[in-house]
């Protein structure tokens, strides 16, 4: 007994294409992507394995289309009378026609689910949107290099890598992915090491930290950035309050709140903050002493070799022998002497050799006048007075 063939849904044999169960996404590495050149590569291969997985499904199908023809014999118009074993034959290539559309819907899904995993793991570094074009110029099928050029003249890659043009821009080169990723990374080690407040090194969705990018902009390496935080934190921070005092009043532009952040300004040199907290810490010196002294002064006792430890010692005599020196100076009618003049002569300073002498004169008078008065106050007192400058 013959029966007609009649495809699709009217032919009791026909049976529903099999759904094919989605391949779950695989759970993103923890690995951070190396460079753009080698994410590119790993997407051209994938996208050269998926072309020829395609091909060879299609060629699967056009066969199977082939035999389906064949079996139908004289191939003319109206329904054809098939045996029983052409029937089955029939079901079996349909089966086949159907398993090779199910095998490219779940090559497509891989596809789909590599993109995935890719833009998952990119999101972990903040770099989601620069995986997002890269759907439509895999499907394009561009060589690697193409891929590579493409990828790096979209604006999110633009955006989130914008302190290598600022660094092209001042003469530096630009730094590979890895290396800008990595030199972020090591930005943020160091300030929770410090135990910085997290808006210092907390980065925005998109894995961007604007101080950072002035810093990579800056040519800050992290062993500089360090010694900045450390300037700040042990020689600042923690140390007397007549420094932070010093540092507030020759720099007013700081505050409490701002300590740390001045320090890490990237347009500043190291050797300039260094300067400056070297300066503060002589003026924290004459305030420890009672004494009063400018940013000025501060600045040119540090280029003159002053630390902090010299300047406490050098403060100490300052104000042991300044008041004295003014006293006799306005007795015996000489010119000024004070802190200005002891500070040159104990520093070392441009003119220390005539403070010297000034002082030497102040104390010669001081003598005479009571080696003159000897015979009249006694000679024990007038010894024990003289020369106590």
């Amino acid at each position: 007994m013959s029966t007609n063939f009649v495809y699709g849904s009217g032919n009791p044999l026909f049976k529903e294409p099999k759904k094919s169960t989605p391949t779950p996404t695989p759970k993103p590495s923890a690995k951070k992507p190396d460079s753009t050149d080698q994410l590119v590569k790993k997407l051209q291969e994938g996208i050269t394995g998926l072309t020829k997985e395609e091909a060879r499904l299609n060629e699967i199908l056009k066969q199977e289309q082939e035999r389906l023809k064949g079996s139908g014999g004289g191939g003319g118009g109206g329904s054809t009378t098939l045996t029983d074993e052409q029937i089955r034959e029939n079901e079996r290539a349909y089966q086949r026609q159907q398993d090779a559309a199910a095998e490219a819907e779940k090559k497509r899904r891989a596809g789909q689910s590599a993109y995935d995993l890719l833009l998952s793991e990119f999101n972990q570094y903040g770099l989601g949107s620069l995986v997002e074009p890269l759907k439509a110029l895999i499907v394009s099928g561009p060589s690697e290099a193409e891929l590579t050029l493409a990828l790096r003249q979209t604006e999110p890659y633009k955006q989130r890598f914008a302190a290598n043009a600022k660094r092209l821009a001042s003469g530096l080169r630009a730094l590979s992915e890895a290396e800008y990723i990595t030199l972020e990374d090591q930005y943020q080690s160091i300030m929770r090491n410090y135990g910085l407040p997290a808006t210092y090194y907390t980065k925005d969705a998109t894995g961007k930290q604007a101080g950072f990018e002035k810093f990579i902009a800056g040519d800050v390496s992290a062993a500089e950035l360090e010694d900045r935080i450390a300037i700040a934190q042990k020689r600042v921070i923690n140390a007397a309050p007549e420094v932070t005092t010093a540092l507030k009043q020759f720099y007013p532009d700081i505050t409490n709140g701002d300590i740390l952040a001045y320090t890490l300004d990237p347009t500043q040199a190291l050797a300039n903050i260094q300067k400056k907290v070297l300066a503060a810490e002589i003026g924290g010196a004459a305030l420890g002493q009672g004494l009063g002294t400018s940013m000025q002064r501060a600045e040119e006792l540090a280029r003159f070799g002053v630390t902090g430890e010299t300047a406490r010692q050098g403060f100490q005599a300052v104000a042991e022998i300044a008041p004295r020196g003014s006293q006799l100076a306005s007795i015996y009618r000489q010119e000024p002497y004070g802190q200005a003049e002891v500070e040159t002569e104990v520093f070392g300073l441009t003119g220390s050799a005539e403070a010297a002498k000034r002082r030497r004169k102040l104390t010669e008078l001081e003598q005479a006048s009571f080696s003159g008065q000897a015979g009249a106050t006694g000679g024990a007192l007038g010894r024990e007075r003289a020369g106590s400058f």
